[in-house]
């Protein structure tokens, strides 16, 4: 079961998936009064404003930050790209980024659809393959 954890501020919901994550920093760069990783909780909206953490978000390069507005209801994929374009971004020293909706048939015969970015392990050091999970960081 793949695990979530959302934080609002009764205005906005940002929502994690650590499953997803390939640890770039670039939510801690981007914003680092929001996003805390030695804090509990790692997540703090009410640092700065709603445009600045969305803005942050949308720079998570694995999908594995997401929002949507507490008024529209729950659409995680608010800070997705709906298009059919899809972008291959091979990353220095780090994952295979595929931006845009893509099915992966996995070899077990499993099936799974990601609408965001996919990062894939080019390191084959991942506990998450064929998925990137940082691990070439260490």
């Amino acid at each position: 079961m793949e695990k979530i954890k959302e934080y609002s501020n009764g205005e906005v919901t940002v929502v994690w998936k650590p499953g997803l994550c390939i640890h770039s920093a670039k939510c801690v760069h981007g914003s680092p009064e929001v996003f805390k990783p030695e804090e509990k909780p790692w997540v703090q909206i009410d640092k700065a404003n709603i445009e600045a953490v969305i803005a942050t978000i949308k720079t998570c390069p694995s999908g594995a930050l997401s929002y949507y507005m507490n008024a529209s209801g729950n659409n995680a994929d608010s800070s997705a790209d709906s298009s059919e374009t899809r972008k291959v971004e091979v990353v220095k020293d780090g994952p295979l980024l595929v931006h845009g909706s893509i099915e992966i048939a996995h070899d077990n015969g499993s099936a799974e659809k990601k609408k965001r970015t996919t990062a894939f392990c080019r390191c084959a050091k991942s506990a998450n393959q064929p998925f990137c999970d940082g691990s070439h960081n260490a």
